[in-house]
């Protein structure tokens, strides 16, 4: 089982997102035969196996093994991941695309850049898997509290000046089998709901109290 799935169909999109599918994917996270999925999930075997049907057609779902017991085999399924996330792609038409409006301080296209990764990243993943190998990859995930929005904005600008540096000293366009990647930093407030922040509920604040110049609830735009 992979610790997560990319889904890129819109069928299979839309299969795991069905809600009675959806926890018959979750309960799936241990192995079960429809009989005892039935059980976990208190509805009738007949139900419960006609959504495994469904979701093992695209391809949510496997089988894990098959058990004779007396004249009837039981066929026990598992949940291909023990998480799923949607790409953009399944939504083709209307998926964001980041070069339509650049803006560094705008939070709907930190939004269009992380839909990107994880369009990219879930083809890259899909090839590699279907070749054998594996994908190279580098990730970095850390937290910061600043003092005021004043700091905020002179680590993002320490930041850029930092990356671009970093990408002007290794970038060779000119090299014989060079390789493109790309380099997405983000930065943005947790939500309240994240854990580690709890009663953080009353939105971003000022050390004087006042509402942070960059809240969209304090009437500006987007701008993180």
């Amino acid at each position: 089982m992979l610790d997560v799935a990319v889904i890129e169909e819109p069928a299979a999109a839309e299969a795991a997102l069905d809600p009675m599918r959806s926890r018959v994917l979750a309960a799936l996270a241990e192995p079960g035969s429809a009989a005892m999925l039935a059980v976990r999930l208190g509805l009738p075997r007949q139900k419960v196996n006609y959504h495994l049907k469904e979701l093992e057609r695209h391809g949510l779902v496997e089988l894990a093994e098959e058990r004779r017991k007396g004249n009837v085999t039981e066929r026990v399924y598992r949940a291909t991941a023990a998480s799923y996330v949607i790409s953009p792609s399944a939504l083709a038409a209307v998926s964001p695309d980041p070069a339509r409006s650049p803006d560094q301080l705008s939070a709907r296209w930190l939004l269009a850049l992380g839909a990107r990764l994880v369009q990219e990243v879930g083809v890259l993943l899909g090839g590699a898997a279907r070749e054998g190998q594996r994908v190279a990859t580098f990730g970095i995930d850390a937290e910061v509290r600043f003092a005021s929005a004043a700091d905020r904005a002179a680590f993002a600008d320490e930041l850029a000046q930092a990356v671009a540096a970093l990408v002007g000293r290794y970038h060779d366009e000119s090299a014989p089998g060079g390789r493109r990647s790309r380099v997405v930093v983000g930065l943005h407030q947790i939500p309240a709901s994240t854990p580690g922040a709890p009663g953080n509920t009353a939105g971003p604040r000022s050390p004087a109290g006042q509402a942070d110049p960059y809240d969209p609830a304090a009437g500006q735009d987007d701008r993180p």
